[in-house]
């Protein structure tokens, strides 16, 4: 008879073998964040532009550029931008950018100030204060005069079907998600790219909404669209618009989230209700005979994330719960850090709306993509003070600890039901919700 511990060790060891594409043509389960995702990222992306900052696959790139030769003991290393400039003169140049920016510290929604302009590379600058640490403070100003800026850098595509739904639209959707990929990254979110491929016939005035939308979710971010591009497709070639962004952020502390720090004892937290986004672009596509009060969780999480690092300092990683959902998520986690995650089913934020058109819809609220919400696992030492955070802030009010890390079965999540069973939470499989982001 098979053991429990057999099973358990046979999807480990499944689990733990290296991603293979095996389909001739591209599926709408190549989007969805699951295995087929990871299947194609894996064996053709990371398998042609390898690199270190590449392989950890997260929401994000953090990179190290080279410090100022006239702030350091020795020659800068001489890194090549796009244009052939070093790193240095690169930065200069975003120094420049960013003292044109307005130097009022606004408070906007969400709890965030614009963003003060940054000093040039290896002159004395103002890094952000640390109220209730000024040491951390002193030591960040250290850092940042001895090796040089350390930067978020992100991309991101949208193909949103509708493109207006309710609680947001395709542009805000764009700017939000793509601020939220580099505030878990631990970066302040300052400038962002927009490219649009638009089809023959769009509505002008469509387009027009949806830049407003961009424009008012960029300022509520406190962030800047510096540079873009447009082209247009024939009639039937394209669904509209689609929109591709791309980020760039500073990371004020000197710290790294990476999943692989993750140990047994840590929390893991979740900024709010899950599910929210997908289920409202299901419904608002009218296939579904499904009426329910409720719109897309889309918001920029860069003060969030904000508060919660003040807060704690134990946090070892942060993920946004897109594609794929808060499920996805874990499995990432829980495979870089091999480790075993246990999550509590019924301490899982779900609105009786969600739940209800995921049980009519056959779908697990897990797998439910958010674009407001997201996963942290933090030191259990530090889980109360960063639940506090969180639900002290606007964003977070709902935020919850969901469940906690083990060291076995290494690299699996499981779910405790509220039935007292426990059963594999896996990776998404297939597309439930195509096009939701």
């Amino acid at each position: 008879m098979i053991t429990e511990e057999q099973v358990l060790e046979r999807i480990r060891r499944t689990r733990a073998r290296r991603p293979r594409l095996r389909d001739e043509r591209i599926t709408l389960a190549h989007g969805a964040g699951g295995k087929a995702t990871q299947s194609l990222v894996e064996s053709l992306f990371v398998a042609a532009f390898r690199n270190p900052a590449l392989e950890r696959l997260d929401d994000g790139a953090v990179l190290d550029l080279p410090a100022a030769a006239s702030g350091t003991s020795g020659p800068a290393r001489a890194a090549s931008g796009p244009s052939g400039k070093t790193g240095a003169a690169c930065a200069d140049e975003m120094s420049d950018a960013a003292s044109t920016a307005p130097r009022d510290e606004t408070v906007l929604a969400g709890g965030t100030v614009n963003p003060a302009p940054m000093s040039r590379a290896g002159e004395p600058g103002s890094p952000t204060v640390f109220a209730d640490d000024p040491a951390a403070t002193a030591r960040m100003s250290d850092a940042m005069a001895t090796a040089g800026p350390r930067l978020a850098f992100t991309t991101d595509s949208y193909v949103v079907s509708p493109l207006f739904f309710p609680g947001g639209d395709i542009g805000d959707l764009a700017v939000n998600g793509t601020v939220n990929d580099l505030a878990v990254c631990g970066a302040r979110p300052l400038y962002l790219s927009a490219g649009f491929i638009l089809e023959e016939g769009f509505e002008v005035a469509d387009l027009q909404r949806i830049i407003a939308s961009m424009a008012a979710a960029a300022q509520r971010a406190g962030v800047q669209i510096v540079t873009g591009d447009t082209k247009v497709v024939g009639r039937g070639k394209a669904d509209g618009c689609y929109i591709t962004t791309a980020g760039v952020g500073l990371l004020d502390r000197p710290i790294t989230l990476d999943a692989a720090t993750v140990r047994p004892g840590d929390a893991v937290l979740v900024s709010g209700p899950i599910g929210e986004h997908g289920v409202t672009i299901m419904l608002a596509r009218g296939e579904l005979d499904i009426e329910a009060d409720l719109t897309s969780d889309t918001a920029p999480l860069n003060g969030l994330t904000e508060a919660l690092l003040n807060a704690a300092p134990g946090v070892r990683v942060l993920r946004d719960a897109t594609r794929g959902g808060v499920a996805t998520v874990l499995n990432e986690i829980a495979q870089a850090s091999q480790t075993a995650i246990v999550v509590d089913e019924a301490a899982v934020p779900i609105r009786p709306v969600v739940a209800g058109a995921c049980e009519l819809l056959g779908i697990d609220p897990l797998y439910v993509a958010c674009e407001g919400r997201f996963v942290a696992i933090v030191d259990g030492a530090h889980a109360d003070k960063a639940l506090t955070a969180l639900q002290t802030h606007p964003l977070g009010r709902d935020a919850a600890i969901i469940g906690h890390v083990h060291d076995d079965p290494p690299s699996l999540v499981l779910g405790r039901t509220s039935f007292g069973g426990t059963r594999v939470i896996d990776t998404l499989v297939g597309d439930p919700l195509p096009r939701i982001c």
